[in-house]
């Protein structure tokens, strides 16, 4: 069975799984459907870690690295998930960060030398999108409490908000007027972000790094819409694993494509001790 088929194949027995679950008729089944989709990551993560000077690490920040925190500002990186992250970039032939933050904010955050840092979902690494930053500019200057300018994209918070249905009303319109200004609108944890409408994101951003290494192995962690976008970026690897960081606010979409779905960022933790 190939990498691709037994992905597939691994994601088809975690739905079983969790159809299993909700019928305690069907328990056996469950657990054995369990053992097979561990059975199946545990081979890819033995591989990965078998050759890592032919593997790369990608890594979301917020929600992934870092615990999701009121605002951004807020948010910090474990020391122990510092140090796991340190020694991962000794180890892997690459170990990069790709975040919704700016790179530098994001290298400020994880301080972790030896990392590469690409950030506003990828919009880093394509110079096509710079031209948008005029048009982004009026929306940067809108007044809102939780309002954060990253140049080539804005982002609208409202995690904070005492009304936040009445929050996501009004930010529906601050999309509408951005998509009259040929913006796009995309709608993550409590956050709208505004952004250019160039084929950049988190997946051609994996895809870029990759390819400028040779490289046909990878793992990608993530716990948000966009990441979705960097698990799409491993299609057509030689060896490819997607963890999902789960949460309560987190999309369904992402837990469903992922070959391994962990609890917190705690949890995620452990996973990276193994690499």
């Amino acid at each position: 069975m190939g990498d691709q088929d037994q992905q597939r194949h691994d994601r088809d027995s975690a739905a079983n799984t969790e159809d299993g679950a909700e019928d305690p008729g069907d328990q056996a089944d469950e657990e054995v459907a369990h053992r097979r989709i561990l059975r199946g990551v545990e081979d890819r993560l033995a591989r990965l870690r078998s050759e890592p000077g032919q593997a790369a690490v990608l890594l979301d920040v917020d929600g992934t690295l870092a615990p999701i925190v009121a605002r951004p500002e807020l948010a910090v990186v474990p020391d122990e998930t510092r140090a796991e992250v340190e020694r991962l970039a000794g180890r892997y032939a690459l170990v990069a960060c790709i975040s919704g933050r700016t790179g530098e904010e994001a290298a400020r955050l994880v301080g972790v030398e030896g990392v590469v840092y690409v950030g506003v979902h990828g919009l880093e690494l394509a110079p096509e999108a710079a031209p948008w930053r005029e048009a982004l500019r009026p929306f940067a200057e809108e007044d809102w409490p939780w309002l954060e300018d990253k140049g080539l994209s804005v982002a609208f918070h409202w995690r904070e908000a005492p009304d936040e249905d009445g929050a996501r009303r009004t930010l529906e319109a601050v999309a509408e007027r951005a998509h009259s200004a040929g913006l796009e609108a995309r709608w993550g944890r409590k956050v709208l972000e505004l952004r250019p409408p160039v084929e950049a994101d988190k997946g051609t951003a994996v895809q870029t790094l990759l390819a400028e290494r040779g490289l046909g192995r990878a793992l990608y962690a993530g716990d948000d819409t966009t990441d979705l976008d960097a698990f799409r970026g491993l299609d057509g690897l030689e060896l490819a694993l997607r963890i999902a960081v789960a949460s309560a606010e987190g999309p369904a979409e992402l837990r469903e494509a992922a070959d391994l779905v962990v609890a917190s960022p705690a949890e995620l933790l452990e996973l990276l001790r193994t690499l």
